[in-house]
């Protein structure tokens, strides 16, 4: 008779061309943030068809539990975020994009289906009376905007009643059948910064009587990432990167006003705390001598993911039974940002990098139109997820 985890490979290896069609399908039908309302229900359709009752979020997005044989124990929550990209499709395959200029750029359409693959395992787990702790299935909208759909889905109690979560996310740089896991930090904080910039202006020729806006904007550009990188601990590796400037129209004249987006990136969570008081106060000594006023507009976007060493070990020893030793890599951490990181602020848990590339084939970036996938990913992730599910329901030894 086949144990739990047993029961889980069977499943998604019988699955495995069904959920590279329910992929297949999300990629066709791409979604920007807060407008997945056709995902929301063709996720909502297949979890039907498993027996379960979703519950919608108020706007797009959705919760779903699968019951376990103990109800009294709190759940365990997967997430998947469900948002496309406004970047256009560049790939050729007969599934690419038909919306024009979004695509699952960033792989959001994998995460849904891996979800989607452990939520049938895990059904059957639970037919078959091997699921103790019930399951709570997470389909989160606007991870890719700010504010971000995390927060908006745990104003809206999706947590209640959980006390640890789950999630992937794909790793185009990591070879598909391996996972990358590490205790604490794995990704960065990421906020968008704004630099508003006003002063005189004039005519070129008299910048004396003027305030110089320009050569103020180009001080901050400058300087400005130098002074934080100097006054915060350098293990911090905070990092300010600016992704749009402007200031005047004219040759010869001196403008009013400029602006500086960037995004400011800490990968400790204590530094974090601190760039917004520090990111003032350097920013008006930097422009004191040019006269100009300066105004800063730092939003909180997300903090670091910082993954809990037992939910860790939790995953990594559900990789090692169903993948093998060999198949755990240790993750780096990205300056990247996830929204996942604020349900870590509420409950311990983890997140995985999941394997996406063709072992010697070329290695594709997030966010970009010509993203391939190797889709095998696919039900490695739902295996990897239901197993770390029925391992996490284990009894203590």
């Amino acid at each position: 008779m086949l144990g739990p985890e047993g029961l889980i490979a069977r499943t998604i290896a019988e699955q495995r061309e069904h959920l590279i069609d329910l992929r297949r399908h999300l990629h066709r039908h791409p979604e920007l943030s807060h407008q997945e309302h056709a995902t929301t229900d063709f996720i909502v359709e297949q979890l039907h068809l498993l027996g379960l009752t979703p519950r919608r979020m108020r706007s797009t997005g959705l919760t779903c539990d699968i019951e376990g044989q103990d109800p009294t124990l709190p759940k365990l929550a997967l997430r998947a975020d469900m948002d496309a990209l406004g970047i256009p499709e560049l790939t050729t395959v007969p599934y690419r994009s038909e919306v024009e200029g979004v695509s699952h750029s960033c792989g959001h359409d994998v995460h849904m289906s891996a979800v989607l693959g452990a939520a049938i395992a895990l059904v059957r787990a639970a037919d078959a009376g091997a699921l103790r702790r019930g399951v709570r299935l997470i389909f989160q909208p606007a991870e890719e905007m700010h504010p971000c759909g995390a927060l908006d889905l745990i104003g809206q109690n999706v947590l209640d009643g959980v006390d640890s979560i789950l999630a992937l996310h794909c790793d185009p740089g990591v070879d598909v059948g391996h996972i990358g896991l590490k205790s604490g930090p794995i990704t960065s904080a990421t906020d968008p910064v704004r630099i508003q910039v006003r002063g005189a202006g004039g005519h070129t020729s008299r910048p004396h009587l003027t305030q110089d806006l320009v050569y103020a904007v180009g001080s901050i550009a400058t300087q400005l990432p130098a002074a934080l990188s100097r006054r915060m601990d350098p293990r911090s590796g905070v990092n300010l990167t600016w992704g749009s400037i402007h200031a005047g129209s004219a040759f010869n004249a001196i403008p009013s006003q400029g602006v500086l987006d960037g995004t400011l990136r800490c990968l400790d969570h204590d530094a974090w705390d601190q760039a917004e008081e520090l990111l003032e106060s350097v920013l008006a000594d930097l422009v004191r001598p040019w006269g100009v006023e300066a105004r800063v507009s730092h939003d909180r976007g997300v903090p670091p993911v910082s993954n809990d060493a037992a939910s860790v070990e939790v995953l990594s020893e559900a990789v090692r039974d169903v993948l093998g030793r060999g198949n755990l890599d240790p993750a780096a951490q990205s300056l990247g940002g996830e929204d996942f990181a604020w349900y870590l602020e509420k409950v311990p848990g983890a997140l995985a990098r999941l394997g996406t590339r063709t072992p010697g084939g070329r290695t594709y970036d997030l966010h970009m139109g010509d993203l391939m996938i190797d889709e095998r990913a696919i039900g490695i992730g739902a295996m990897v997820l239901a197993s770390g599910c029925i391992r996490r329901d284990l009894p203590a030894a």
